[in-house]
C-alpha cells in the first residue's frame, strides 16, 4: 500500500537525520540498545528463563542487563510460551488430571488382597475328666488368604468417575489453550507497545532537529538584522521542550522493554528490543457477524463453562450412588498350618469360598439427595455463566472490529496529513528564511508535523493491536490449531 512505503521513507529520512543530530541527548542516544546489541545470535535457547523457580538475585552483577537482543514479533511469541510459569503450571495439573484418569480406570478391574498372618494363641480347652477341669492348650498358627473382587453394580459410581475424570483432562486441555491465547495477545501487545515507543522517539528526536534548524535560521536572521532576538529565545524555548518530551520518550522506550522481558519471562541480565518494522499486520476477511459466530463456535470460555457443567453432572450421580444398591462378587482361598499344638494336632488345612455381596443404604438422613442438589445449583451457575459470556464474547468481537475499521480509515487519512504538514513545513520555513514568513508559522508548521507524525503512527499500531484482539477474541486464529497442547 502507498501508506507503507510513504512511512517506511518517513522513517528513514528520521534516522538519518540522527546521524547529523548533535544535541544534548546525541551521546545518550548513540549509546541505545538498537545501534550497540551485544549479541547476534539467532537462536531463542538464549532466553530460556531459569530452570529454578525461587532464583532470588543478590547481587548488583546478577541482575545487570548483559545481553540486548532485538527480536522479532514471531520469535517473542516463540519465548513467551516457552518460558510463561502460568502455561507450565497448567501444563502439570493436565498431567495431574491424567494420572487421575488412569486411576478411574483402574476401577474397571478386579481388586486382589492377599492376607498372611502368624500368631501364637492360647485357650482353655475342657480336660474331658471331670466337669469344669480345662487346661491351656496352646497353638502356633500360619494363617493366609487370597481374595479376588470385583464390584458389579455400584449404584453407577464407577461409570461417572472415569467420566469426570475424562472431563477434567479436557478441561485442562482446554486451559491451556486459553493460557497460549492470553499468552499471545500479552506478548503481542507489549511488542506493539515498544515498536510504539520506539517510534515515539524516533518522532521526538525528528522533532528537536526541525526546532534545530529553526535556531540556527533564527540566529542567522538576528545576525543578519532580520530577525529579533525574542524568535531566537523562542527557538530555544522550543528547542528546550523538545528536549524534555525526547527524555521522557527514551525513558518510556526503556519501560517498554522490560515490561516485554517481563512478559516474556527471560533472564534477569536480558533486555529486549523489537526487531520489526512498523506496518500493517495483515488483513481481516470475514465480516462483523461472520466473526461472531467464528467466536461463538472457537472459544474454550465458553466450552469449558459445558465441560464443569458436565463434571458437576456427574459428581451429582456420584453423590447419589451412596443410596442405590451396591453389589460385589468375591473368590477366596485361605489355609492354616499349625506349627505346634499342645495336643500334638499339627498340619496344614485350606478352603476357598465364593459368594456375593449386596449392600443398600436405604436412608442416610438425606446427605446424599442434599449433595446432589448441590451439584444441580452448580450446573445451573455454570448455564448462567455461559450467557453471560458469550455476551462478553460479542462486545469483544465487536469492539476490536470497530477500532480495527476506524483505524484503518485512519491510517489514509494520517498519511496524507503527514505529507501535507512535511510540505507546509518546509513553505513556512522557506518564507521565514526569505524574511517574508514569521517564526510562528514555523513553530505552528512543526508542531502540526509532530501531530501528524503520531497521529500515523497510533493508526498503525492502533490498527495492529485491533487486529490483534480480534484474533484473541476469535481465539484460534491466526494459526487454526485450536485445542492444540503448546
Amino acid at each position: 500500500m502507498s501508506y507503507q512505503k510513504n512511512f517506511s521513507f518517513l522513517f528513514t529520512s528520521l534516522y538519518l537525520s540522527f546521524s547529523s543530530f548533535n544535541g544534548v541527548f546525541a551521546q545518550e542516544l548513540k549509546n541505545t540498545p538498537e545501534k550497540n546489541a551485544l549479541t547476534t545470535e539467532n537462536s531463542t535457547t538464549q532466553f530460556n528463563s531459569s530452570p529454578n523457580p525461587l532464583l532470588f538475585p543478590t547481587k548488583p552483577s546478577e541482575v545487570k542487563i548483559e545481553k540486548q537482543k532485538s527480536v522479532t514479533l514471531d520469535e517473542a511469541i516463540e519465548i513467551a510460551l516457552k518460558n510463561n510459569k502460568q502455561l507450565q503450571t497448567v501444563r502439570l495439573e493436565l498431567q495431574r488430571a491424567e494420572d487421575g484418569l488412569n486411576a478411574s480406570l483402574a476401577s474397571q478391574l478386579p481388586t486382589v488382597e492377599g492376607q498372611l498372618e502368624l500368631n501364637q494363641r492360647g485357650d482353655d480347652t475342657p480336660t474331658g475328666q471331670a466337669q469344669g477341669e480345662t487346661f491351656l492348650r496352646d497353638r502356633t498358627l500360619l494363617l493366609g488368604q487370597l481374595e479376588v473382587g470385583y464390584d458389579v453394580y455400584n449404584g453407577g459410581r464407577r461409570n461417572a468417575e472415569i467420566t469426570r475424570s475424562r472431563q477434567q483432562v479436557y478441561l485442562s486441555k482446554l486451559e491451556i489453550e486459553r493460557i497460549s491465547e492470553e499468552t499471545r495477545l500479552n506478548t503481542t501487545n507489549s511488542y506493539y507497545e515498544l515498536q510504539n515507543n520506539d517510534a515515539q522517539v524516533a518522532i521526538a528526536q525528528a522533532a528537536i532537529e526541525d526546532f534545530s534548524q529553526t535556531l540556527r535560521d533564527a540566529q542567522l536572521l538576528e545576525q543578519a538584522g532580520l530577525g529579533t532576538k525574542f524568535d531566537v529565545l523562542q527557538a530555544e524555548v522550543d528547542l528546550a521542550n523538545a528536549n524534555q518530551a525526547l527524555t521522557r520518550a527514551i525513558s518510556e522506550q526503556r519501560n517498554a522493554r522490560r515490561r516485554l522481558a517481563e512478559v516474556l519471562s527471560v533472564g534477569q541480565n536480558v533486555e529486549l528490543t523489537a526487531a520489526d518494522e512498523i506496518k500493517e499486520n495483515g488483513v481481516w476477511q470475514y465480516s462483523l457477524d461472520e466473526s461472531i459466530v467464528m467466536a461463538y463456535k472457537n472459544r474454550v470460555e465458553l466450552q469449558q463453562l459445558l465441560v464443569r457443567g458436565d463434571i458437576s453432572a456427574q459428581d451429582r450421580e456420584i453423590a447419589l450412588s451412596q443410596t442405590r444398591p451396591q453389589v460385589s462378587v468375591f473368590a477366596n482361598y485361605n489355609f492354616t498350618n499349625t506349627f505346634s499344638d499342645s495336643l500334638n494336632n499339627t498340619g496344614y488345612a485350606n478352603g476357598y469360598n465364593l459368594g456375593a455381596r449386596m449392600r443398600w443404604q436405604f436412608f442416610d438422613g438425606g446427605i446424599a439427595k442434599a449433595r446432589g442438589e448441590q451439584e444441580t445449583r452448580n450446573i445451573e451457575i455454570e448455564e448462567t455463566k455461559f450467557a453471560t459470556q458469550r455476551n462478553q464474547i460479542r462486545l469483544e468481537i465487536e469492539t476490536a472490529y470497530n477500532n480495527l475499521v476506524a483505524n484503518q480509515e485512519n491510517i489514509n487519512t494520517t498519511e496524507k496529513a503527514v505529507v501535507t504538514a512535511t510540505e507546509s513545513l518546509r513553505l513556512a520555513r522557506l518564507r521565514f528564511q526569505a524574511g517574508v514568513g514569521t517564526q510562528t508559522d514555523v513553530i505552528n508548521a512543526q508542531r502540526s508535523l509532530t501531530e501528524a507524525r503520531g497521529n500515523f503512527l497510533q493508526a498503525i499500531i492502533g490498527y495492529n493491536q485491533s487486529l490483534n484482539q480480534l484474533q484473541r477474541a476469535v481465539s484460534n486464529l491466526p494459526d487454526g490449531k485450536l485445542f492444540q497442547i503448546r
